[in-house]
């Protein structure tokens, strides 16, 4: 399966900074071709300068929420269909900082994967448990709870992605040893047989502290199928040798 690199910038990044990084990542993609698909999700503002960039390259775009909505009455939201227009291919959801600073549930989050699966969009869907609730030995069943409440009825397995990111290893530099990894991913993977129609081919990616110095650990790992990164994907020469990784 073709690995996915993906980067989260998370709400960084002011127009001269994303255009800087977008141009050296295509300038860098069309030199060196890689064997894995890159995707970079920068915030909003940054869409169309983004999109702009990196045309005619491999590079892909994304957002990083949508509302439930594809129009209407809803100041300050972005629709899953405004960011197709704006030349999206993915959309993350469900992220742990959007969970935890905007209180939004798995309903929501499900509502949200099925406005991105109706407009084209394939959804990055975010699980993962904090450090109480690791600690406390509930991981897979915290993964499962968001899978089962998050993941719409009728979804193809090419229309979703699923990223473990354990809350406490996101901007930590901590990362789960690597069985803890396999045995999430394991246990995600058993969890979408009888969701969808091709389990196998649903791409489950980590993230959480990925970095050039783990990353080739990391995407060894069994169903490990890419890797969703937040700060590394700030700086092109660590996004770069990431994705040189999962080629």
């Amino acid at each position: 399966m073709r690995k996915l690199i993906a980067g989260n910038w998370k709400m960084n990044g002011l127009r001269a900074d994303g255009l800087a990084l977008a141009r050296e990542l295509a300038r860098r993609a069309a030199a060196t071709p890689l064997a894995c698909d890159l995707l970079l999700c920068p915030p909003a503002t940054l869409l169309a300068a983004v999109r702009d960039a990196v045309a005619g390259s491999p590079l892909q775009l994304g957002g990083q929420d949508c509302h439930t909505r594809q129009h209407g009455a809803h100041t300050g939201d972005v629709s899953a269909a405004m960011l197709r227009d704006a030349g999206c291919s993915h959309v993350i959801l469900g992220h742990s900082e959007r969970r935890i600073d905007h209180h939004e549930t798995d309903a929501l989050i499900r509502a949200k994967l099925a406005a991105a699966r109706d407009a084209g969009l394939v959804a990055i869907l975010c699980v993962g448990e904090t450090a109480q609730e690791r600690d406390a030995g509930r991981a897979l069943d915290i993964v499962s709870r968001q899978l089962a409440g998050s993941l719409p009825d009728e979804m193809s397995a090419g229309a979703v992605a699923i990223a473990y990111e354990p809350v406490w290893a996101i901007g930590t530099g901590r990362t789960p040893k690597a069985a803890e990894i396999a045995q999430v991913h394991a246990h995600l993977r058993a969890e979408l047989k009888g969701r969808l129609a091709a389990p196998e081919a649903v791409r489950l990616l980590y993230g959480g502290s990925v970095k050039p110095g783990n990353a080739r650990e990391l995407l060894a790992i069994a169903n490990v199928d890419g890797a969703l990164v937040g700060g590394a994907s700030l700086v092109a020469a660590d996004f770069w040798a990431i994705a040189q990784t999962g080629s």
